[in-house]
């Protein structure tokens, strides 16, 4: 990597990661909520439903949490069952869509496997911290422990080899601090070890800049490959580097 390629991914970043960000990506629920307890939900809710049009999720994430506010929040709403009222999976209308190919059903389910995690824990991130740190094989990333828990629903990524594009984004928000975009409410994960969410602007810029081959696949290979190339300038923060590639590629459109 040289050193007008490094100074320019560092340029692209400081430009990118401020505040303005967040308004117009799914980030913004990030700031849904004031308390810990509803941002980490929120924010995961809202990850796991960022993929196609922005003009499409961002409604259907806004649709769930106003939905939630008439029962004091996200977490209130999931930890109480007040969820069934509006996703009922005894409703003859279950198996409608809610967004793409997940239906009301698909979104019932999920929703019950957060609620069965509250149950357990105090909160979604301590149980996720719990099954991270006792986890009996030690390399897997924070990423494949969540995929883990929701084994089974289809709403949430479950491939070994895909780029769980979708979850690191939720890992970055939830762990990279003193960041104007991202909460950095877990402390216990390093963010040395974050893996960047890897989406089409990613790969794009990626290739533009020789991060990696042309034809490389939307992979997990791809995504610490590119990971480890944004460790040559952050070796503590490479998913800072995601505002280089990513802020980049969608500016560009």
């Amino acid at each position: 990597m040289t050193q007008d390629l490094i100074q320019k991914l560092i340029f692209l970043a400081e430009q990118n990661e401020v505040s303005e960000f967040f308004f117009f990506f799914p980030s913004q629920f990030t700031r849904w909520y004031k308390n810990p307890s509803d941002c980490e939900i929120a924010s995961f809710i809202a990850a796991i439903l960022s993929f196609g049009n922005r003009k499409q999720f961002i409604p259907k994430i806004k649709q769930i949490f106003e939905l939630a506010d008439k029962s004091g929040g996200i977490y209130k709403w999931i930890k109480t069952s007040s969820f069934l009222n509006d996703f009922n999976s005894a409703d003859s209308n279950n198996q409608k869509k809610f967004y793409r190919f997940y239906s009301y059903e698909d979104m019932h389910a999920f929703f019950s496997r957060i609620k069965l995690l509250l149950e357990k824990n105090s909160s979604f991130g301590e149980f996720v911290k719990k099954e991270y740190q006792t986890r009996l094989n030690k390399s897997e990333h924070l990423s494949q422990t969540i995929s883990r828990i929701f084994d089974g629903c289809k709403v949430v990524p479950q491939s070994k080899t895909c780029a769980n594009k979708r979850v690191n984004m939720f890992l970055r928000w939830m762990v990279r601090q003193n960041s104007p975009v991202d909460l950095g409410i877990w402390t216990w994960f390093d963010s040395k070890d974050l893996i960047i969410p890897l989406d089409t602007h990613v790969i794009q810029q990626s290739v533009k800049y020789g991060l990696i081959e042309k034809n490389a696949a939307s992979s997990l290979k791809t995504a610490l490959l590119i990971t480890e190339q944004l460790k040559l300038i952050w070796p503590n923060d490479p998913c800072k580097g995601d505002f280089a590639l990513f802020g980049e590629g969608v500016n560009s459109k």
